[in-house]
């Protein structure tokens, strides 16, 4: 028999404003919504290393080796296009707008179907 998914109503555009998130529970998961550049993105709150509640760790922009012209390292800086969601159990990062972690593709976050109209925004699940 396959699997029914449902649409579900989780609130008002408003509850997610630009940078932040929604965490929701709805048929029987948790899940994290995000408003980045403008856009929606939804993952299960289950980190791909060990099943912490990733999408309540902090959000940050992804951090970037800077290197001079002879390829020396110059220190650090923050990518303000890219944010991540950092894990509070082991500080695993993911990529807000793709849910694969920067240093290994194969670690991501389980995605959730989102869609925002005139009515609020909606999970499918």
């Amino acid at each position: 028999m396959p699997a029914t998914t449902q649409k579900v109503f989780v609130g008002p555009s408003n509850d997610v404003p630009e940078g932040g998130r929604l965490i929701i529970d709805v048929g029987g998961m948790t899940i994290g919504i995000f408003r980045f550049q403008g856009k929606l993105f939804a993952y299960q709150n289950r980190c791909a290393h060990e099943g912490g509640p990733v999408c309540q760790g902090k959000i940050v922009p992804r951090v970037t080796e800077v290197i001079d012209e002879n390829g020396a390292s110059r220190g650090f800086a923050f990518d303000e296009s890219r944010l991540h969601i950092v894990c509070p159990w082991h500080g695993y990062e993911y990529d807000i707008q793709t849910g694969t972690h920067p240093g290994r593709p194969s670690l991501r976050l389980l995605r959730v179907a989102v869609e925002e109209n005139p009515g609020g925004i909606y999970v499918t699940v």
